[in-house]
């Protein structure tokens, strides 16, 4: 498969997929809230995914994203809570989402400085660190849920019709492809994954680029966080289960390998965009969430089988 037609079809994939379900509910597909709400649910995924883009891009992988989705919010929604009490103010739900970010940015700081300092491959780190941070939201407050009805804004409210989280979205990615693309953190995330004692040879400081890169992921899942404890109005130490695999698949999809080396923050959005349409279609179809489980899983598969035939070919050459 020449790499062309490989960039492409996570493209194609996704126009086949709305043109498909356009032809089969085209009542209540083809609309524009439902449009608004798939890609306002696909603003929390979208945000973590920009940041796993450069994780895997970097050759390393997180499997914590979703306990610290849970952890962030429990913290965020517990200072909120803490400051202004169930009519909490505008201050208080800022202070609030700035704590829920940081505890977010201290979760990856934590998980790339584990990675390397102890010289630890990152699944072994981070599959540590999803059972610590899980444990870590219910001890917050006894495996109890906060309720924050007046916390909206992130999750609830628009800007000239369009929801926030997904200005928010639009914002993160324009700053993901920005980094990649145009700054020596994202130049050294490639040399990185590409390969890593070559990057090292050449003057780049890896330890300390990994460690950023860690800590932007964690950045931008307490960013998450906030947005779904404000979509819910309510932080929920069981949030995030099984989030991982959403994340992974929409990176894997658009094009990134989990070899490292390769991976770009538009086709992470197009991965994004394909699973929300697909978890839409199959709703609108009366489709279980069990057989969306097994399809994603199908997806991941062929995804990755065909990255391990690109990279056979071309090892070949």
């Amino acid at each position: 498969m020449s790499k062309v037609v490989r960039q492409l079809l996570p493209f194609a994939t996704l126009a086949i997929l709305v043109a498909a379900l356009s032809a089969l509910e085209p009542d209540t597909f083809l609309t524009t809230e439902n449009f608004l709400n798939v890609l306002s649910r696909s603003s929390v995924n979208g945000i973590i995914a920009m940041g796993m883009t450069a994780v895997i891009i970097s050759g390393g992988i997180d499997l914590s994203v979703g306990s610290m989705l849970a952890l962030s919010g429990m913290v965020g929604a517990g200072v909120l809570l803490k400051l202004g009490g169930p009519q909490a103010g505008a201050w208080a739900c800022f202070l609030g989402t700035m704590v829920g970010i940081g505890t977010g940015l201290l979760c990856g700081l934590l998980n790339g400085t584990l990675i390397t300092k102890l010289k630890l491959p990152p699944f072994i780190v981070t599959l540590g660190t999803m059972s610590a941070f899980r444990g870590a939201s219910y001890i917050i407050n006894n495996s109890k849920m906060f309720d924050v009805p007046m916390y909206t804004f992130l999750g609830q409210s628009t800007l000239l019709g369009v929801p926030v989280s997904v200005v928010i979205l639009a914002v993160v990615v324009l700053f993901g492809f920005f980094v990649l693309r145009y700054t020596p953190l994202g130049r050294y995330t490639y040399a990185i994954g590409s390969n890593r004692q070559a990057a090292f040879h050449a003057g780049v400081n890896v330890d300390r680029n990994l460690i950023a890169i860690y800590s932007m992921m964690g950045a931008f899942v307490g960013l998450a966080a906030m947005i779904q404890t404000s979509r819910t109005i309510s932080a929920q130490p069981t949030a995030g289960i099984s989030l991982e695999l959403d994340i992974i698949a929409a990176v894997v999809i658009g094009g990134a390998s989990l070899a490292g080396g390769r991976g770009t923050i538009v086709g992470t959005i197009v991965g994004t965009l394909l699973i929300s349409f697909l978890r839409n279609g199959c709703t609108l179809l009366g489709i279980s969430t069990n057989i969306q489980l097994v399809v994603i899983g199908a997806i991941i598969i062929g995804a990755v089988a065909l990255d391990q035939v690109a990279r056979s070919r071309a090892d070949t050459k």
